[in-house]
């Protein structure tokens, strides 16, 4: 555990700079390390390297940037002979272990991919420090390192705390005083014992119980098993359908990689914080520790903690959301994405990258493998896996006598719900016969909230949020309107802002909070649960509801997709769809790939344990492929016309993307701007330039909105058009310029 870092050098006075050369002065060499700064710069700043400092590459250190101190990584080092240009020197080292070099290498790689500047990658590096380490509470244990004054009381003391101990218990075992201790606390001889630190020996031998695999999953294991423990860069796609026992399999083969390197990492990345405590139990039960967490219901003590055990190699499995891909690991051995087709991988803002994409790349920059887990893989995925880039597991059969569900198709144009209701009467008698026989009932809606639109029926005015143009949703529960884009909410009216009208309001449409109205009207004595971000507010509140849901303390839950993923409820028997229609509508180009994900893996809730299960699917397109591959249970059907008209359109995976979107609070501004890209465009063949052109939501936070759209052959250096088209930009204060390589987002 290491201590309070930047301490200033008092060779740093006066902002560090060095004093001119007097004429007859021996001239002499001063090392100059280039310094990254997590901050959106183009390249690494120079400094003067201290006399006596020492520093190495990846080291985190303290440097002067204009009137401030600012913390940064090493990235290079060279020998410097005086010159004209006085360089500042770095102020100060910290304790914390140092980058590894492919970390930094990953740093490089993914601002290049990604065509944004290194800084902003290396602030996601830098994001566990921020904090301050725990207090220390509590528990001690020697360091190792040697005082500066050995007496035979602080020989006592150290002999004592040989094991965690509080500071108390080590004075009285030691017979000293408590100034005796914490002498030592300050010279840094007692030190807290790391929180994650994870014995070799327990998780090489797998101190937990082996899972019980059935033969499917054994043969998995073992190729999975052999392919990790070969070493090298490879990349397999484990896919199996929904129960079919995939977590089981990627363990084993984490075991595998740990039993054959005492000191190899592993990290299963996941797409929601709500599954975390899942897996983590099943690690525990696997291994007999514990792993690390990362993610953002970590409080900031505890991820410093993890930040330096992950960078020590002293947490040898991780559990995190995507961020974690970018932790400092000393010797990443192998690298799980779980869900890999969810687009809760993607991050939208600040730093822009696809997470499951860049854990492709940063196990090729480690050299170790990586495993791509789900039972609805992404097209692209599954094209590099029918192309022979990846290795293709699938597991087809679910765990034990479990059986997939049946599902049917229900056609609203000939049994539409009662007026003002929106669960069929088939739908509903299915909910009545589970229910009858003890049964849990899932009905899924993917749309929070009570109603998406608010209009007047005076005037038809809707209400949508300032400055944005983005519906306002109603919300029961609170009394307000919301919008789910800005976070924007205003209590609901009792008159029409537009014409004046007095309780004129008509909700449009149902959400979560409108099915519960009507479930509840139809089933008064049944135990109901809302599964929402407006009724769960972080993981814990989740994990307590999905384990009373488990535990069959709820007759009926009603969902949006949080409960669609990797959930396990023994007496979930039935998944009603309210609206399977929802997200073909719009135009995005994966909206049929995503439909056909989301509606199979929340199908897939029902029957995963004896009791067999079946899914109902309210639609008005029951002739859709999508439709009609759900009912078929037919995914490769699906596949092989999804890719039969992404080709056709040329769209990923036989091309590839990227988005530029502009934007600012002058419409004038913005316009101009676009017209100068335009103009500043490179050629180049293989490349379509689409734009500029207003973006679907035009209006956001009162900022203008248009976009670019690029697509380019496979075999174009699509970043290096990118990079050069940046270079030729001006940038302005009042406009703000995003690249999107890859966009899952088309709003």
């Amino acid at each position: 555990m290491s201590r309070p870092v930047f301490q200033p050098n008092a060779k740093s006075v006066n902002g560090g700079l060095k004093p001119r050369r007097k004429l007859g002065e021996e001239e002499h060499v001063t090392r100059i390390v280039q310094v990254l700064i997590p901050r959106p710069l183009p390249e690494p700043f120079d400094y003067a390297e201290p006399e006596g400092m020492s520093l190495i590459v990846g080291q985190i250190v303290s440097v002067p940037l204009g009137s401030k101190t600012v913390v940064g990584a090493v990235v290079g080092l060279r020998d410097g002979i005086g010159g004209n240009r006085r360089l500042r020197e770095v102020i100060g080292s910290g304790d914390e272990p140092p980058l590894p070099p492919r970390t930094l290498e990953f740093v490089d790689w993914v601002a290049r991919y990604s065509a944004d500047s290194p800084g902003q990658a290396l602030a996601i590096v830098l994001r566990g420090l921020r904090a301050p380490l725990p207090k220390p509470d509590r528990k001690l244990i020697a360091s190792g390192t040697a005082p500066l004054r050995l007496t035979v009381a602080r020989q006592r003391v150290l002999d004592a705390a040989t094991t965690a101990a509080s500071p108390a218990a080590i004075a009285r075992a030691a017979g000293v005083s408590a100034g005796v201790v914490r002498a030592l606390i300050a010279e840094g001889c007692l030190v807290a014992p790391p929180a994650d630190d994870q014995p070799a020996s327990d998780l090489a031998t797998g101190g937990g119980a082996a899972f019980d695999l059935n033969p499917s999953q054994a043969a998995a294991a073992k190729q999975l098993g052999a392919t990790v423990v070969a070493g090298g860069f490879s990349v397999t796609l484990l896919d199996g359908v929904t129960g079919s026992g995939k977590t089981e399999v990627y363990l084993e083969a984490a075991s595998a990689v740990l039993a054959a390197d005492p000191g190899a990492q592993v990290l299963i990345m996941l797409p929601e914080i709500a599954l975390t405590q899942a897996v983590i139990d099943r690690v525990s039960a696997r291994f007999g520790v514990a792993p690390t967490e990362w993610h953002s219901g970590v409080s900031p003590p505890r991820r410093r903690v993890a930040w330096e055990n992950i960078a020590g190699g002293r947490s040898r499995i991780v559990v995190g959301a995507r961020s974690a891909l970018f932790l400092p690991y000393a010797n990443l051995g192998l690298i799980i994405v779980d869900e890999e087709h969810d687009g809760s991988y993607k991050q939208d803002e600040g730093f822009i990258y696809q997470a499951r994409d860049m854990a492709v790349a940063r196990g090729k920059i480690e050299t170790c493998a990586v495993i791509l887990a789900s039972a609805t893989p992404s097209l692209e995925t599954i094209w590099n896996a029918q192309t022979g880039r990846y290795r293709w597991l699938r597991l087809a059969d679910r765990h034990g006598s479990a059986v997939m569900p049946a599902t049917t198709l229900l056609d609203m144009r000939e049994a539409p719900p009662e007026h003002g209701r929106w669960l069929s009467s088939s739908l509903t008698s299915a909910v009545a016969e589970t229910l009858g026989r003890g049964e849990q009932v899932l009905l899924f809606l993917n749309r929070r909230g009570y109603a998406p639109l608010v209009l007047c029926r005076a005037c038809g005015e809707r209400m949508k949020s300032p400055d944005t143009d983005s519906w306002l949703v109603e919300h029961r529960y609170s009394g307000r309107l919301v919008c789910h884009l800005t976070g924007f909410s205003m209590p609901k009216p009792e008159s029409c802002p537009a014409c004046g009208a007095k309780h004129a309001f008509v909700s449009v449409g149902p959400g979560v909070e409108r099915i519960e109205e009507e479930t509840r009207l139809r089933f008064p004595d049944a135990r109901i649960a809302v599964f929402s971000s407006d009724t769960i507010r972080d993981a814990a509140a989740a994990r307590e509801l999905i384990d009373a849901m488990a535990a069959g303390e709820f007759d009926i839950l009603i969902a949006t997709q949080g409960a669609a993923k990797g959930h396990n409820f023994p007496k979930l028997t039935l998944v009603g769809i309210v609206d399977a229609d929802l997200g073909l509508h719009g135009g995005d180009p994966r909206a049929a790939e995503r439909t056909f994900q989301l509606l199979t893996q929340v199908s897939g809730r029902a029957g995963r344990h004896a009791l067999p299960g079946r899914a109902l699917v309210q639609t008005w397109m029951p002739e859709h492929p999508v439709m009609q591959a759900i009912a078929a249970g037919d995914r490769d059907a699906f596949v092989a016309i999804e890719l039969a008209e992404r080709e056709a359109a040329g769209l990923p995976p036989f091309s590839r993307l990227a988005a530029v979107i502009v934007s600012g609070l002058d419409a004038e501004a913005v316009e101009t701007y676009c017209k100068h890209m335009a103009a500043s465009a490179p050629n180049a063949d293989g490349i379509d330039l689409f734009g500029p052109a207003d973006a679907p939501l035009a209006l956001v936070r009162g900022r203008k909105r248009k976009r670019f759209l690029i697509r380019a052959g496979k075999s174009v250096d699509l970043q290096g058009f990118l990079a050069a088209w940046r270079a030729r930009i001006r940038s302005t204060s009042t406009v703000r310029v995003a690249f999107d390589v890859d966009p899952y987002s088309f709003l």
